[in-house]
């Protein structure tokens, strides 16, 4: 994996999260009964791993972990689920943790039958290996000339020990032992590949699908065909029959159909049309029940019940996202919980990232509701309308009338849509005059209050029209917007001013109420879409240079420019605080730029194309879609939950590729050492005493610390006690410390006469302090750090005590004084800890202002003292009086 500079891996903003949308692929689906719970499961491939849900409520009970490659086929036992990647398959227990991985196949598994203790597996190269299950060693390999006989079907009859028929592309049939390893028989067959086996209700009777459509009911016990069918829509792809009482039998085609013939009658008895949109994966009848489960490449997985008087099947319950691509999705709403997505398939639909019964669908959008009601949904294909390529809602007004306003690919009319009823509204907006059929909607934005919907069209003109009643109520410019096509259009928040862009290069901005132009900003290149964060007033520009322009739209100025992308820039999306641009471009690339310091902060690369990005209003998840996936892509914000640099990427980045993420994520990835290893991503910041020498800085210590000296008298008298403190009745637990911050055990006393003298030992009084010390030596030096330190880890207590000690009176001397207010003349210079510098002043002036005017040497360092003092203050003061007015100014002016 390649690694750009700084030693950055993948991503440092987003992390993949999971796949929301996918239910089923073009895998059949596998139906297991769990004879405990005594309920029926069924398990689709979503990519690379694999849904269980119960049959029941259709719930979903598992996601699998996820294997390293798409998933090419499936099988399961009563205990066991068995998936096969490439040339490996594993078996999965709990449909969720691989116990077993079987290797040893050269090509690509396309079959797999469990078998007892055994599973059968066949490769592309028609080699067939038997697997003991939990010993996971070879119990028989048996290869096959691919000339000759291509496997392309297996099934073990019923009662048939130890025997599997295997079905072929040359349409020729084979009987093997295969536990004795030998071929039994050979059925001719129909010279037709054979596509599909199912063992039929009856003993010795299996049903054989070929290449032609035809469905053979052979009886493999005397090699005699009992009946034949034949459907006209190509290859059977699937067969079930059914066990309830009913003899019927149900083969799936490639577009979609499914025929249900009777055996009794032999004659087709119903076909259930469109029963999937993409060809039948899959078909299964569950045992002893009239229900018949089907999953197709369409996204859906349905579950059909047989309980009318024709014998058709009705819909009970399905599992659905879109079938076709992706074209446009945003989140709905302030919560972050919605997320609507229009599609190729023409329908729009919501998924939730909380769970997936809260998903639903707005279905396909119909030119006339009415009329298909009353002519049938035979009639429904031919007014559907083609898929929506934009659209923008807005929840303010949901209840009341339609919320979503959409524009069609090569259509004029753009329709509503209302999300609380979950189907499509009861407008067509589109200007009344106009005639022309190449004329189409390109642009549309719904305003915050949700009352009005802005139109653009590739003509030029932009109309605003009534969501409640679908009025038109006005068109910006007198004809026409811009000279060329509109390719955005957007309303602040106050409904205040509307933005428009033109491919022609200009952004103009509009009043909204009287449709006057106020102002037109003429653009590097055209553009080719535009997004408004309205909190912020924000506009971003993605330009077809591949660059990135944005405005703030009370300047009207352009504020920063972005370039870099390699490709044309499909979407955009700002982060809830306006703070983060994140764009997606066809280079395979989502970029994510930071706009207060106009630098590129994130860049990771994808297998394939981001069509669509949008960012929840929480900020918690991205959301993506990409081009030719079916799913959306959710990647959550790592910078909710744990510290990311934000640095700017250096020039020669580059972005590392990104597997999208699954519906689960991968399990037991083993990680590399670099990324074990702490990464210098964040370099830990060591702050330097002063950063500027013009700086005036604070000490780190707290206020009680140099806030209360001047108050200490006041204080004892407060903290004075009540009564008199009594004498401890036995020798104190603790060992006596000396007072001070730093703890230090006291000396014992040597004195060991009971009768202590009562004299007072002057001696012992006038002994010098640590800090007088460190004074004197200052003065010999002028080195005065040492002392300051030592009065910094004191309390205030201590420190008047020392302070009070400099005079004469107490032991001090003048020269102690002078060199205590060198010192602070020093702090002062250094301008450094200058609150301790100016409180330790007072106190010390508080204690001896009486002596200081007696003394020349002191005064004469006291005059230089409060020059130093007056000139750090009138510098302090014009710093003050500067930020009060510029505060003053924005608190009172009208901007």
């Amino acid at each position: 994996m390649e690694r750009g500079a700084g030693d950055r891996t993948a991503s440092s903003l987003f992390a993949g999260f999971r796949a929301l949308g996918l239910f089923s692929n073009d895998i059949p689906h596998v139906v297991r009964f769990s004879a405990l719970k005594r309920r029926f499961y069924v398990t689709t491939c979503v990519g690379k791993s694999f849904h269980t849900y119960d049959v029941r409520k259709l719930s979903l009970v598992a996601i699998s972990n996820s294997v390293p490659q798409d998933i090419c086929c499936m099988a399961a036992d009563a205990r066991l689920v068995f998936a096969a990647y490439g040339n490996v398959f594993s078996a999965f227990a709990r449909n969720k943790e691989v116990v077993h991985t079987f290797k040893g196949h050269k090509a690509e598994i396309h079959l797999l039958q469990p078998f007892g203790d055994h599973v059968i597996s066949v490769d592309t190269d028609s080699i067939l290996i038997i697997w003991h299950i939990y010993s996971e060693e070879e119990y028989l390999q048996l290869s096959f000339d691919k000339s000759v006989f291509k496997i392309s079907a297996i099934l073990h009859p019923s009662t048939y020990l130890n025997k599997i028929l295997l079905g072929s592309e040359q349409g020729s049939l084979q009987l093997w032992n295969v536990k004795s390893n030998k071929l039994l028989y050979t059925f001719a067959g129909w010279k037709v590949g054979v596509t599909a086996l199912q063992q039929a209700p009856a003993v010795d009777v299996v049903a054989v699908g070929l290449m032609s459509g035809q469905v053979i009911i052979h009886n493999i016990k005397f090699d005699e065909s009992i009946m034949k069918f034949r459907q006209d829509w190509g290859p059977i792809t699937s067969i079930s029959f059914r066990t309830d009482g009913h003899p019927i039998m149900a083969a799936g085609s490639p577009c979609g159909h499914i025929g249900l013939w009777d055996l009794e009658d032999k004659k087709l008895i119903n076909q259930m049309r469109n029963a999937h949109s993409t060809a039948i994966a899959g078909l299964t009848f569950l045992h002893r029940e009239p229900l018949l489960v089907t999953n197709g490449a369409d996204n859906a997985l349905r579950i059909w019940i047989f309980d009318g008087p024709t014998g058709e099947g009705r819909l009970l319950r399905f599992r659905m996202g879109h079938s076709a691509p992706l074209t446009k999705i945003r989140y709905y709403g302030q919560n972050g919980q919605q997320i609507l997505s229009a599609s190729q398939d023409g329908t729009l639909q919501s998924f939730s990232t909380i769970h997936e019964k809260f998903n639903k669908s707005l279905g396909h959008g119909l030119i006339n509701k009415k009329r298909v009601k009353r002519k049938g949904l035979q009639n429904a294909m031919s007014v559907r309308l083609p898929p929506i390529i934009k659209f923008a809602a807005e929840e303010a007004r949901e209840s009341d009338w339609d919320g979503i306003i959409a524009c069609h690919q090569g259509k004029l009319s753009c329709s509503t849509w209302n999300y609380q009823r979950s189907t499509i509204g009861a407008y067509f907006l589109k200007p009344k005059e106009l005639k022309k059929d190449d004329v189409t909607a390109t642009a549309v934005d719904i305003t915050s209050c949700g009352n009005f919907a802005i139109i653009g069209l590739s003509s030029g003109t932009v109309d605003v029209y009534n969501m409640q009643s679908g009025i038109h109520r006005g068109r910006f410019g007198k004809d026409q917007a811009h000279k060329g096509s509109v390719r955005g259009v957007a309303v602040d928040g106050l409904n205040q001013l509307t933005i428009t862009t033109g491919s022609e290069g200009l952004l103009k901005f509009w009043n909204f109420k009287n449709k006057v132009l106020i102002h037109s900003v003429s653009l590097d290149s055209s553009p080719n879409m535009m997004l408004l964060h309205r909190d912020s007033g924000i506009l971003g520009l993605a330009l077809d240079d591949f660059s990135i322009s944005v405005l703030d739209i009370e300047t009207r100025k352009i504020v920063r420019e972005f370039s870099g992308h390699q490709g044309q820039i499909n979407d955009m999306a700002f982060s809830p605080d306006g703070r983060w641009l994140i764009s997606a471009s066809m280079d395979c690339s989502i970029r994510t730029w930071d706009l207060p310091s106009g630098c590129l902060i994130d860049s990771f690369l994808l297998d394939s194309a981001p069509l669509n990005v949008t960012m929840s209003p929480t900020g918690d998840f991205l959301a993506t879609s990409h081009v030719d996936h079916l799913g959306i892509y959710l990647w959550s914000n790592i910078s909710l939950y744990s510290v990311v640099s934000l640095r700017p990427l250096p020039t020669d980045y580059v972005p590392t590729v990104v597997m999208l993420p699954g519906t689960c994520q991968s399990q037991d990835v083993e990680l590399s050492e670099e990324t074990i290893e702490p990464s210098d991503e964040m370099i830990e910041y060591d702050s330097p005493e002063q950063l500027n020498e013009q700086l005036v800085t604070l000490s780190l210590l707290p206020e009680s610390r140099w806030k209360n000296l001047l108050n200490l008298d006041i204080i004892k008298k407060k903290n004075k006690p009540k009564e008199p403190p009594k004498v401890p009745k036995s020798a104190p637990f603790f060992i006596p410390t000396i007072p001070g911050l730093v703890p230090r055990y006291a000396a014992p006393e040597q004195n060991n006469d009971p009768q202590q003298s009562r004299v007072v030992n002057l001696g012992i009084l006038a002994q010098k302090s640590d800090f007088c010390l460190k004074l004197e030596e200052g003065l010999a030096d002028n080195k005065y750090e040492a002392a300051f330190n030592l009065l910094k880890e004191l309390g205030p207590s201590g420190i008047e005590t020392e302070l009070r000690s400099l005079s004469p009176d107490c032991g001090g001397s003048i020269e102690v004084m002078k060199s205590f207010l060198k010192m602070i003349r020093m702090m002062l210079e250094r301008k450094r800890d200058f609150e301790l510098a100016q409180a330790y002043l007072a106190l010390f002036l508080k204690l001896h202002l009486k002596m200081l005017p007696s003394e020349p040497v002191l005064l004469e360092e006291m005059t230089e003292l409060s020059s130093q003092l007056e000139e750090n203050w009138i510098h302090l003061q014009s710093l003050f009086n500067q930020s009060m007015c510029v505060l003053n100014y924005i608190k009172s002016a009208l901007l």
